[in-house]
């Protein structure tokens, strides 16, 4: 993924200034800067001179040096004119925040923090009504989509230098929740409306972002799971990922052809990562893929912030122009209050921030879900993936059929193949045998001259055939296995629906147990209850500090009795401060109560995730066996493919077999008459009165040992070994007692 495209980034238009009753040079050098980052300096060098300029001169809405300041709003074309210092110091500052943007979305990537700073500090320290463009939704959209691309661009630098698989996701993962908070902005009715023309592009652009960075999450997640071996895990990562990015491609319709090239490239990466894994995994891992909302999701990592502005740094703002205008006093005096303020607000942050701290480890500890701690409803209904392989196999009737047909027709062929090269096997044995036979007979190995050929070749080629067929034996095997696993699930999905409904699993709960899931329910809401209102009071608490400006009374009031106007200023907060400490107090007896709960709950919940679990594992079951249907097909196919090649060849080498074992026999024959004609005759002896002649089944008797006797005596001693058929003249026509006796 490091060689991927970039993806192009959203900026922002600047400002065009009107009529403001400052000095004409200074005027042109800030609102006409280059769109560099020197321009960024000269707007901050700027700001900062008009903060000196509102400290020391009353020049603020309704103040007696008020004069129009006068700047064109972005979305309508419309000049707006207000009699406030301080609206030139926002125009200027979101000037500043979307030249940044614009530097951001070049090549070199750099700057989007500075862009959320800018709009940061005019969200939270200027009023929201001086024009549309900078009011608080668009203000927090621009926040969210500068973060957003800022941790996009360090996604692409982690990326590059091959950082570890898990923080990757997690880069991905933040990118996907700000682009979510943006997204949220810019579906809202008002945000809709303010923005005009540009929202639709701008929520085109971001929606398809946000399935797109998080296919790149998932990705990472898969390949994570490879290393760690995890290989039913690497495949739902991975069938995830490329789920997302098939979303993101279909809302990537009318974007540039840089986002085109991006995704053709991700397609590339996902798709051959996720098709290596399934086959992998089906044919050597066999391990379970798990639902992917059973395994832990990806929290994000922000590692992004704004980055925060001060319009009176020297080393940015220069030397103060306007120092001798003002009693320097009253501008102490303002800043000794502003730091009050500032105390007082990291004072309460400090409590809520130790409070959200221990409620979100509390609430992860517990891994309780408001939206789906009661997924009851899920188990009503046929999930949307497996409607789909039942109405593909609706219009595919004979597709069990067409499966049993296949693996029917390739038993066949592979018993035929059996029984050919059994046969051949045996041929060669026997004639192996008859060949030793012939050995023992003759007492020594036959001359060789003579021998008839082929059947070396046979026996190797028959070896070797043999080798093939065992080798597809064991795949054959597999093949009928996973065709049995997925034959009844196959017959499941072109059944009724009634049937693959009654087939998924479903929870049954009792009485108490509903009352048990809804107590929890209810508490869990008291939870998000009191999360929202510590927000608002926070809220609130920021947005009355940053309108809490004094410095009208502190030019009045003498420097003794200063500390005393701050004490009496700082009461207007206590209020707030008492509602706020209310919420912190009462999180002690929500979490308990919480408890209490989530230990009756404890039971149910693990009945719950069982029967979830099952259900998962059913539709995954399924699914996967409607999957592998066309794979079982193709290797079907292929089986008989080599099996009817393998059949063609046997029988050509047993009719090959059946020839070559006929021509050894009757070369054998032949060896044995030579051998028999090679022995001298027998030598004279003195004539023998004649024997009283006997039947042969009275050969038993001393005659026929007599005779026996005589005969072997004349015969070689390398034939008297042989059987009776073998031995000439009246040797073969004696009985075996008499054979016996002439041993």
């Amino acid at each position: 993924m490091e060689a991927v495209p970039r993806m192009p980034m959203i900026w922002l238009d600047l400002k065009e200034a009107g009529e403001f009753a400052f000095n004409a040079a200074v005027k042109k050098s800030a609102v006409s800067v280059p769109r560099d980052f020197e321009g960024c300096s000269t707007l901050r060098k700027y700001l900062g001179q008009l903060h000196f300029l509102q400290s020391r001169i009353p020049m603020g809405s309704g103040q007696d040096a008020a004069v129009p300041v006068t700047w064109t709003e972005i979305f309508s074309g419309k000049a707006v004119t207000h009699e406030d210092i301080k609206y030139e110091q926002a125009c200027v500052l979101y000037n500043l925040g979307a030249l940044h943007s614009m530097l951001g979305a070049m090549d070199k990537r750099v700057s989007e923090e500075c862009a959320a700073g800018a709009f940061t500090y005019l969200r939270d320290h200027f009023p929201h009504s001086y024009s549309v463009d900078m009011s608080h939704q668009i203000l927090s959209l621009n926040i969210n989509l500068m973060l957003g691309q800022a941790q996009e661009c360090l996604l692409e630098k982690s990326m590059l230098d091959n950082r570890k698989s898990f923080l990757v996701a997690r880069i991905s993962a933040q990118v996907v929740d700000y682009y979510k908070e943006a997204c949220r902005a810019l579906e809202n009715s008002e945000t809709a409306s303010l923005l005009g023309k540009i929202q639709k592009d701008w929520k085109k652009l971001v929606q398809m972002k946000i399935y797109y960075f998080a296919a790149v999450a998932h990705l990472h997640m898969g390949k994570q799971a490879e290393e760690q071996q995890k290989f039913g895990e690497r495949v739902i990562y991975f069938q995830s990922a490329l789920d997302k990015l098939n979303e993101a491609i279909k809302l990537a319709k009318g974007q540039p052809e840089t986002v085109q090239e991006a995704l053709r490239f991700t397609m590339d990466v996902i798709g051959g990562k996720y098709n290596s894994a399934k086959k992998d995994n089906d044919f050597i891992y066999h391990e379970a893929v798990p639902a992917l909302d059973t395994l832990q999701s990806v929290k994000g990592a922000p590692l992004v912030k704004a980055l925060p502005v001060n319009p009176t740094d020297p080393a940015v703002t220069g030397p103060d122009i306007f120092a001798k205008l003002v009693p320097m006093a009253a501008h102490e005096a303002s800043s000794l209050y502003s730091e009050e303020k500032a105390k007082l607000l990291r004072d309460v942050m400090a409590k809520i921030e130790a409070k959200n701290e221990v409620l979100d480890q509390f609430m992860d500890s517990m891994q309780l879900d408001p939206d789906t701690v009661d997924n009851l409803d899920m188990y009503n209904h046929i999930p949307p993936v497996l409607m789909e392989k039942c109405a593909a196999l609706s219009v595919r009737p004979d597709t069990v059929r067409n499966l049993v047909q296949s693996m029917q027709v390739l038993s066949g062929v592979f018993t035929d193949v059996e029984a050919s090269l059994k046969e051949i096997r045996d041929l060669l044995e026997e004639d192996e045998a008859q060949e030793r036979k012939l050995q023992e007979l003759l007492g020594r190995v036959p001359p060789a001259p003579g021998s008839p050929p082929g059947l070396a070749e046979v026996s190797k080629e028959c070896s070797k055939y043999l080798e093939l067929h065992e080798k597809a034996s064991f795949t054959n095997t597999e093949l009928h296995r996973a065709m049995n696993l997925h034959l009844g699930n196959l017959r499941l999905l072109g059944g009724p629906l009634e049937q693959v409904r009654a087939a998924l699993p479903a929870p049954s709960l009792s009485e108490d147990d509903k009352q048990v899931l809804q107590n929890l329910k209810r508490i869990l809401g008291k939870v998000q209850e009191m999360r929202d209102q510590r927000t608002s009071l926070e809220q609130q608490l920021r947005e009355m500090i940053q309108k809490d400006d004094i410095t009208t009374s502190l030019v009045t009031t003498d420097r003794s009795e200063m500390k005393k106007l701050f004490e009496e200023q700082l009461k207007k907060y206590d209020q707030l401060k008492v509602y706020l400490e209310q919420n912190l107090a009462a999180q002690e007896n929500v979490l308990k109560a919480l408890t209490d709960a989530n230990v009756k709950y404890a039971a149910v919940r693990k009945a719950l995730a069982e029967v979830e679990h099952k259900w998962n594992t059913t539709v995954q079951t399924l699914v996967a066996s409607y999957e592998a249907y066309e794979d079982l097909m193709k290797k079907s196919q292929e089986g008989k493919d080599f099996y009817t090649d393998l059949e063609g060849k046997a029988a050509k080498l047993l009719e090959r077999a059946r020839a070559a074992c006929q021509a050894s026999e009757a070369h054998r024959q032949q060896l044995l008459e030579r051998e028999l004609k090679k022995q001298p005759p027998p030598r004279p002896t003195a004539p023998k009165p004649p024997l009283q002649k006997k039947p042969l089944d009275e050969a038993g008797g001393p005659e026929a040992a007599e005779l026996g006797s005589l005969v072997l005596s004349e015969l070689p001693e390398e034939l008297r070994s042989l059987p009776p058929e073998l031995l000439p003249g009246p040797l073969g026509q004696l009985p075996p007692p008499a054979l016996a006796a002439l041993a």
